[in-house]
C-alpha cells in the first residue's frame, strides 16, 4: 500500500510490526514478518535511509518506529521533492533542447530548416521583436534572467506593454527572485501589474525566452551573450515543447506581491536552489549567474547553507543535504 511512497513489501511489513510491538527486536521482526533475517535488515536499512526508524534513546542500540503521522510527512516530503527535481530536469532537457536549435541555426546559418529563422545581432533581433509584439493578438509569455532589469530596458518598454495590455493582450513575465531586491525593477513590475500584466518570480530560469500568441518563440544563440544572435521558431513540435516549459515554470513561480514561501526544512526557493547547485559541483560564479546575484551574495548565501548543515566542502554539503533530506537521493 505504501509502494507509491517508496517502501517495498517487505519494508512497509516490518515498519507496521515495530508500530505494534515498539519493544520487539529483529528477532521478534523475523518471526512476526515472516521473512529472512538478511530481508528484514535490509528493510531496516531502507527505513533508516527513509528516517522512518530512528535509534532508541531508551533502549541503546535498539532501533525505534517513527510515529505514522511523522513518518507518512516524511514520505510525502520525500515524494514531493522527487516530483519537483524531476519537472526541474524535464524543463532543463526542454531548454537544453531549444537551445540546440538555436546552435545548429548559428552553425549553419545557410541550411534550410523548416521552423527556424536566425537573427544575427542585436540589430536584427530589436526589428524581429518589434515586429513580434506588434502583431501579437492574444498573449506574450517571457523568461527574464539576469535579475535586476536594465533601467533604459524597462522605460523603453513602458510605452509597447502599455499598448498591449490596452487592445487586450495577456502578458506574463518570470523573472528571476532576486529581483526582489532591486528597487526599480520592482516598480516596473508593479506597475505593469496595475495595469494588468501578471508577474512571477523564481530563484533560476533556463534561458532567456519570449514567446508570442503561443505560434512563435525567440531565444537567445548563447545564454551568454544574448545581443549575439538569436532564433525564431515556429515549428509546431518546438512551439508545443517551449509552451509546456513555460506553464511548468509560471506554475511554480511565485507572484511578487506575495512572500516567498519556506519549505518543511525553512529553506525559501533561492536557498533551496543554492543547495541543489551546489550538489552538482557549480562555483560561486555559476550560482550567482544562475540566480541573478552578485559572487558575492551567492557566496554568502553558499557559505550559510554550508554552515547550517556542518559541511566543510561543497561535495560534504551535497551529501548531508541529501541526508537531511533537503534534497531528494540521486539514482545509481
Amino acid at each position: 500500500m505504501l509502494t507509491v511512497l517508496g517502501l517495498d513489501a517487505v519494508a512497509e511489513s516490518v515498519y507496521r510490526a515495530m508500530l505494534a510491538d515498539p519493544q520487539g527486536g529483529v528477532a521478534e521482526l523475523v518471526a512476526r514478518v515472516g521473512k529472512p533475517e538478511d530481508e528484514v535488515r535490509d528493510a531496516l536499512d531502507l527505513l533508516s535511509e527513509l528516517a522512518l526508524v530512528q535509534p532508541s534513546i531508551e533502549q541503546s542500540g535498539r532501533p525505534r518506529a517513527v510515529s505514522p503521522d511523522i513518518g507518512m510527512e516524511i514520505l510525502m516530503a520525500r515524494q514531493q521533492a522527487d516530483l519537483a527535481a524531476q519537472q526541474q530536469r524535464l524543463e532543463a532537457s526542454r531548454a537544453v533542447a531549444a537551445q540546440l536549435i538555436a546552435e545548429y541555426a548559428d552553425l549553419r546559418p545557410d541550411a534550410s530548416s523548416p521552423g527556424v529563422e536566425q537573427l544575427v545581432g542585436i540589430e536584427q533581433i530589436r526589428d524581429r521583436l518589434a515586429k513580434l509584439t506588434r502583431d501579437v493578438t492574444t498573449e506574450v509569455m517571457s523568461f527574464a534572467p539576469g535579475g535586476a532589469q536594465p533601467a533604459a530596458q524597462m522605460k523603453a518598454s513602458r510605452p509597447l506593454d502599455e499598448q498591449l495590455l490596452g487592445r487586450g493582450v495577456r502578458i506574463r513575465t518570470v523573472y528571476l527572485s532576486s529581483v526582489r531586491n532591486d528597487q526599480p525593477t520592482v516598480d516596473y513590475a508593479n506597475w505593469l501589474t496595475d495595469l494588468g500584466g501578471q508577474i512571477r518570480t523564481t530563484p533560476a530560469l533556463p534561458t532567456r525566452m519570449i514567446i508570442t500568441d503561443g505560434s512563435t518563440a525567440v531565444i537567445p544563440v548563447s545564454s551568454d551573450d544574448t545581443a549575439t544572435g538569436a532564433v525564431v521558431l515556429t515549428s509546431q513540435g518546438t512551439l508545443t515543447a517551449l509552451c509546456a516549459l513555460f506553464e511548468g515554470v509560471w506554475s511554480c513561480a511565485q507572484p511578487l506581491g506575495e512572500t516567498a514561501p519556506k519549505d518543511s526544512h525553512g529553506l525559501n526557493p533561492q536557498e533551496s536552489t543554492t543547495i541543489a547547485l551546489l550538489a552538482q559541483g557549480h562555483t560561486d560564479e555559476a550560482i550567482a549567474k544562475r540566480l541573478g546575484v552578485s559572487q558575492r551574495t551567492a557566496r554568502r548565501i553558499a557559505t550559510d547553507l554550508m554552515e547550517r548543515l556542518g559541511a566543510r566542502s561543497r561535495f560534504a554539503a551535497g551529501a548531508r543535504a541529501v541526508q537531511h533530506g533537503w534534497l531528494p537521493s540521486q539514482p545509481t
